[in-house]
């Protein structure tokens, strides 16, 4: 089979499991264009004076919401036109999720990275359909696979005929309402050839634990983003909010407070350079 390409750049920020992490950020939901663009130029400012290469991120719909009613976003429509806006304004690369094989045409139109949700990382259609428009894929490993179960997935989007792809850890079921981290699970998805992002914001959700919504553990973020980055990764996935305990959006009590965000950044920073200095094998 066709192998994944090893470095993959979008823009500015290279994904490499061997060089400086490259940064996704931005709120869970988009939530109106007037936040949308608010939260884009925030977030290029602070990856502009730590020199980290950026992709920004929303979500115009979330399909998976736990709640029938919880807002679920503008919508594929409204939704490509910001993040239209968001490129030519900022200059920035832009990921959103895909959720139907009919959207990765129109949406692969507008985005640079289209993202696959954990929860439908083996559906086989939509990653035939989004890996035939061409654009990067960054796939979240679902919560129920094993970190080796992730070849499988990544065969499909390569002999689809792509080779940028990225393959996301963003942890995995524990009991009820309960998600945890498996460090492991960064260098076996690196050895399958493809750069590998930590998502460090979904890995300390709660899914459904505050009943009618996700709950989350913000507290840990920063712990988990550490023990990620120190292993080495290509690339660090973090939701960031202005008002994170405030929103309607989803997400909320994972988010990273905006103003938190570069210093959390900078002190990653560090052990990032030291992970990517050497690497220690027995």
């Amino acid at each position: 089979m066709s192998q994944p390409n090893a470095e993959v750049s979008v823009g500015k920020a290279v994904f490499s499991n061997d060089k400086p992490f490259s940064l996704i950020a931005g709120p869970c939901q988009m939530e109106s264009r007037a936040h949308a663009m608010e939260m884009a130029q925030a977030v290029k400012e602070i990856a502009e004076e730590l020199n980290i290469g950026l992709v920004f991120k929303a979500s115009y719909d979330k399909a998976n919401r736990t709640s029938l009613s919880a807002s679920r976003g503008m919508g594929m429509a409204k939704g490509l036109e910001v993040f239209a806006e968001i490129k030519e304004t900022y200059g920035l690369p832009v990921i959103t999720d895909v959720h139907e094989p009919n959207h990765c045409g129109p949406v692969a139109e507008v985005c640079d990275i289209l993202q696959i949700p954990a929860y439908l990382c083996r559906q086989t259609d939509l990653l035939v359909a989004a890996a035939k428009t061409g654009r990067t894929l960054n796939v979240k490993k679902g919560q129920f696979l094993a970190p080796w179960d992730m070849k499988n997935v990544m065969t499909k989007v390569v002999e689809s005929g792509n080779s940028n792809v990225l393959l996301c850890e963003r942890g995995a079921t524990f009991g009820y309402n309960t998600l945890v981290s498996d460090m492991r699970a960064l260098p076996i998805m690196a050895a399958m050839g493809a750069p590998v992002v930590f998502d460090a914001t979904h890995s300390v959700q709660q899914p459904g634990g505050l009943g009618g919504s996700s709950g989350g553990q913000r507290e840990f973020v920063a712990t988990l983003a550490r023990a990620a980055v120190a292993v080495g990764i290509a690339g660090l996935f973090v939701e960031t909010h202005d008002d994170p305990d405030n929103t309607t959006s989803s997400d909320g009590p994972n988010m990273i407070p905006l103003n938190r965000l570069k210093d959390l950044l900078l002190w990653l920073q560090e052990f990032d350079r030291i992970a990517k200095n050497g690497r220690f094998t027995l």
